[in-house]
């Protein structure tokens, strides 16, 4: 397990978070609350937070807005992960995901076991990389809310956390597209 280094500083990201919902509304958003909560708690940003439909064009609008926002390093989004028809957003993300991390998947799910069993094989949560920004997309219920942020999204959007995490290599993410600029 790694350790933060509290010689490193601590820098701020800046995050949105969006839930995704036909029913709730910003008073009655649980989770999109518990991740502002925690977003604020660990001391980052809360850029922006939103709440649009199960609506494949809505999501996807709504984040590649928030990706291209210069203040907005990560973006979460809570709803939408499971199985039945009007569960859309990894469908409505991955396609636009440059890079997938199978990895975030794979530790959530593993978090998830342990707290809930094999009921987590109907979540669908997962975690890529669109337009230099980070995007997390977890499920609706404040409970993997609170464990995808716990047990991983707060150690790894911790630049003092060691022996690696997210902040350090933001600024690569877009290397590639600079790299074929300077060509």
């Amino acid at each position: 397990m790694g350790k933060p280094d509290e010689t490193r500083p601590f820098i701020p990201v800046g995050i949105a978070v969006l839930t995704v919902s036909d029913t709730r509304s910003l008073a009655d958003d649980r989770s999109g609350q518990v991740l502002a909560d925690r977003i604020a708690e660990a001391g980052h940003r809360l850029v922006d937070r939103a709440i649009v439909t199960d609506d494949v064009d809505l999501i996807r609008e709504k984040v590649l807005g928030w990706s291209r926002d210069d203040r907005i390093d990560v973006v979460i989004t809570t709803g939408g992960t499971g199985f039945t028809g009007r569960d859309v957003t990894p469908d409505a993300l991955e396609p636009i995901f440059e890079k997938r991390m199978d990895g975030f998947s794979a530790v959530f799910q593993r978090i998830s076991y342990d707290k809930i069993g094999v009921s987590t094989i109907q979540s669908r949560a997962t975690g890529g990389v669109v337009n230099a920004t980070f995007v997390f997309v977890l499920p609706g219920s404040p409970g993997a809310c609170k464990d995808a942020w716990d047990g991983i999204l707060k150690a790894q959007l911790d630049y003092r956390h060691m022996p690696c995490n997210f902040v350090e290599i933001m600024p690569r993410l877009d290397e590639h597209l600079r790299r074929g600029a300077k060509g």
